[in-house]
């Protein structure tokens, strides 16, 4: 983990370089570039409005997962089985052509003493989907922080989603999607906790 925040804070510190007014300079490039006026009224503000959405699609940069799972509940009277929680939105981009990624993602884990808010589980899907991705990456990431954060006696995780690089461009399939799967600890070691993990999210 140490190595990812490594790479994200020197990413920060590249990303502090560059102003808004650098960035929208170079929309408006790119709008000249696609054979449009960038000086038209309709465009006249379109670089400035992209800036300010990709502040949106990309904040998860400017966030740590970690840190979203520093607090967590001991009082739950030993609770040590399966908490699930299914059907997740996820809005990324692929780190190819920056296309949009739609899809849902179910995340599960059994707790070792303590768990954490279930907001904050939905939270940590959206930090590592508001970055440059591909599916598998995010998967593992998501799974892997759980782990880690939570100490957690298992986690799996996995993700449904419709690349539109592929649905919109190239190929052009537009009802294809990619299933990703991610197992630790107890899901890795024994079939049983997958089997009945995949049947809560029907699988």
């Amino acid at each position: 983990m140490k190595l990812v925040k490594d790479n994200i804070n020197e990413k920060l510190k590249n990303t502090d370089k560059i102003s808004d007014e650098d960035a929208e300079k170079a929309f408006k490039t790119i709008i000249s570039w696609i054979g449009e006026d960038p000086s038209r009224e309709g465009l006249i503000e379109t670089p400035k409005r992209v800036i300010k959405a990709f502040k949106e699609y990309f904040q998860g940069y400017h966030q740590d997962a970690e840190q979203v799972l520093n607090k967590t509940f001991g009082d739950v009277e030993n609770y040590d089985d399966m908490v699930v929680q299914k059907n997740i939105t996820v809005e990324s981009h692929c780190e190819h052509h920056m296309a949009p990624i739609i899809g849902v993602a179910h995340v599960c884990y059994i707790p070792n003493k303590k768990v954490v808010g279930l907001s904050k589980l939905a939270r940590v899907v959206e930090v590592f989907s508001k970055r440059l991705q591909t599916q598998e990456r995010l998967t593992m990431q998501i799974a892997k922080t759980l782990m880690s954060a939570l100490d957690a006696r298992g986690v799996a995780v996995t993700i449904d989603a419709a690349h539109q690089c592929m649905t919109m461009r190239g190929i052009k399939k537009e009802r294809a999607t990619t299933v990703t799967n991610y197992y630790l600890g107890l899901f890795k070691e024994d079939l049983s906790y997958q089997n009945r993990y995949l049947k809560f999210i029907g699988k």
